[in-house]
Parts: structure tokens; C-alpha cells; sequence
């Protein structure tokens, strides 16, 4: 089941979004703009576009916006219609997906749990020429680990060399604690086949709202991609909510704060259980549970992610996200008592 793919009442620690849920100030600019919901949202979301380069310090042509990053992964990979991609494994599905619809062959690359998931320079030799594109996620979804950037930009170069475009997925960036030492932005000028991917949904808790966009110097291949999807993707209300988001700096920072203390301190929790867990740098961690925790987690009131749909992984794996301290007691105490059972069995 995908993550956040539930609606009962259960504790849903499956969605890796922020726990503080919508900025006030974007709830205020959706009920705003619901008084014009009856007129067609603008179909090239140009306030918001132009918010996100001042914000960003870009160029307004090289930012799309879309229906989420998932909308963007899909009109990137329909836009450039490549014969060969490659991605690691594990990585968020969505980009095998996209490219499967655009007939792609996709080659996978494995990552090694004992190597943390962290790729190496292994990865520059599943490179040849002929591969046109490559995803990669920073930090990836869902092992939350992250790529030094020296190692990055020898991939995004070698990527340049063989006329290979590079999707560079960034929307798990803002929880980390120093992004700007992960991001490949600056590279953005002299890359036009650097595309970067980033979204609202996750730092600001705006999963409903739907909102992603892309960066990419090249804006013909930004053009390409417009077309490949409906006109009017994102909604009036999702462009208001956006140009508010940016302007929540405080909320930004609440939410690294409590990030920043609170995933170490699950991360303990969760080894002192006698449980795998992988070092992750984001808003979330990946485990390996030696039971089944679904249902008997469900019975306590409480909803994971079980990671057995990705590839590299089985359903001994789960993600979890980052939660309030009081939520993530929660889930640690649940997690005793299944284990315990288990073990006493």
C-alpha cells in the first residue's frame, strides 16, 4: 500500500509529510481563493512560478509547476520518451512507473543494505552510453540517505558526457538540517539536462493540495513537458497555497527543529527494540522487522509502511515517518508489546 494510502482513524506514521500539519497562513490563502474556485485557475500558474524563482534564485522560464512531483515524474519521462533509464533500487516507484508508460526499458541498480543503501562509485560504472535517462532521489525515498555531492556531480557530468538527462528528485531536501549542502541548483545553468523536482506536499503537510515543481535550465524540454498533461493540473486553490508556503519561514524552521530531534531519538528507540534500522537523514526511516507489524500494529491504532512493493526490499521492511515526540512514544510502546508477543510466542 502506498504511503498515506488510508483514510480510517488509525495514527498514520505511512505519509512522510510534515507533523505539524498546514501552515496557518496557507489555510488562510486557500479559503481565500475559494471564493474564485468558480473561474479556471491561470493554465502557466505565473504568480506562483515567479514566486518560486524569487524564491529560489532562478529564472521564472526555468520553473514548471505541476499536480505534485508524481505529475512532473510522468511529463518528464512521456516529454523525453527515452529508450534506457536507470534507477537505484530501492527508490520511490513512481519513477519506473513513468517510464514504463513511456515504453522504457528500465535497468535497475542495486544498493546494498550492509552499505546503508548508500550508492558508491559503482554507480558511474552502470552509466554507458546509450542510457538517456537517470533518476535519483536526495535523500532517497524511502531509505532516507543521502549522496555526497563530489559523487553527484560526477554522475550529473558523466550524465552530460553520454546525453543522458538527470531527474534529480530534491522533495525530501527541506528536512534536512543544511540543504543547501545537497542540492544540485547551482549546477542548473551549466546542466540543461539537470532537471531538479521539488514539492509543497511533504515540508509544508500539503499532500491534499497537490503541488510540485520542476527546475531545469533547458526550457525548451520545460515546454515539452507542459504538453504532456491536461492543462489546468493545478488548481487555483493549490497556486494560492503555494505562493503562501514560501512565505512561511518560521513554519520551515519549526519543522527542521523538530525533525532534527526527534529522528534521532526515534532512531534509538527504535535499535534499543532490537530492530535494523537504517541511518536515514530525512523525515522518515527505513527498519526490518523480524515479524509481521501490520495488523498488529493496526489492532493498537497505528498505520506504517510496509516497503515490500519496493524493489531491493521485502515485507520485512518499513518505513516510518518522523513524528511529534508524543506520537512517536506512542508507536515505540505499540511496537514493545507486538515484539514481545512475538518473542514470548
Amino acid at each position: 500500500m502506498h504511503g498515506g494510502d488510508y483514510t480510517g482513524k488509525l495514527l498514520d506514521f505511512s505519509a512522510n509529510v510534515s507533523p505539524l500539519g498546514v501552515p496557518e497562513g496557507v489555510r488562510a490563502a486557500i479559503a481565500e481563493a475559494a471564493s474564485g474556485a468558480a473561474r479556471y485557475p491561470d493554465p502557466y500558474c505565473r504568480r506562483l512560478c515567479t514566486a518560486i524563482a524569487e524564491a529560489d534564485a532562478v529564472p521564472p522560464e526555468c520553473v514548471l509547476c505541476g499536480n505534485g512531483a508524481s505529475d512532473l515524474i510522468f511529463r518528464a519521462a512521456l516529454a523525453a520518451r527515452p529508450g534506457r533509464a536507470l534507477v537505484p533500487a530501492p527508490t520511490f516507484s513512481e519513477y519506473e512507473a513513468a517510464l514504463s508508460l513511456a515504453g522504457c526499458a528500465v535497468s535497475r541498480h542495486p544498493l546494498a543494505p550492509e552499505r546503508g543503501f548508500r550508492p558508491g562509485d559503482d554507480f558511474l560504472d552502470a552509466l554507458p552510453p546509450g542510457i538517456d535517462m537517470v533518476f535519483l532521489c536526495q535523500p532517497d525515498n524511502p531509505t532516507g540517505v543521502t549522496v555526497p555531492k563530489a559523487l553527484l556531480f560526477r554522475i550529473l557530468r558523466r550524465c552530460r558526457d553520454i546525453h543522458c538527462r538527470l531527474i534529480f528528485d530534491e522533495c525530501f531536501l527541506g528536512f534536512l538540517d543544511c540543504p543547501e549542502d545537497f542540492t544540485l541548483q547551482e549546477f542548473l545553468p551549466d546542466f540543461p539536462n539537470l532537471l531538479i523536482l521539488r514539492a509543497f506536499t511533504k515540508l509544508y503537510g500539503m499532500a491534499g493540495a497537490r503541488l510540485g515543481y520542476a527546475l531545469c535550465s533547458d526550457a525548451a524540454f520545460l515546454s515539452r513537458m507542459r504538453r504532456c498533461g491536461p492543462p489546468w493540473s493545478v488548481s487555483g486553490l493549490a497556486q494560492a497555497a503555494g505562493v503562501a508556503a514560501l512565505h512561511e519561514r518560521g513554519y520551515v524552521d519549526a519543522v527542521r527543529r523538530l525533525v532534527s530531534r526527534e529522528r534521532p531519538a526515534l532512531y534509538d528507540a527504535l535499535r534499543a527494540l532490537g530492530l535494523y534500522v537504517i541511518p536515514g537523514e530525512a523525515n522518515f526511516l527505513l527498519f526490518q522487522s523480524p515479524c509481521p507489524l501490520d495488523a498488529p500494529l493496526q489492532e493498537r491504532g497505528i498505520f506504517l509502511r510496509n516497503c515490500g512493493d519496493f524493489h531491493g526490499l521485502d515485507s520485512t521492511w518499513y518505513r516510518v515517518a518522523v513524528r511529534t515526540g508524543v506520537e512517536n512514544r506512542r508507536l515505540t510502546a505499540a511496537l514493545r508489546e507486538v515484539l514481545d508477543a512475538w518473542r514470548n510466542a
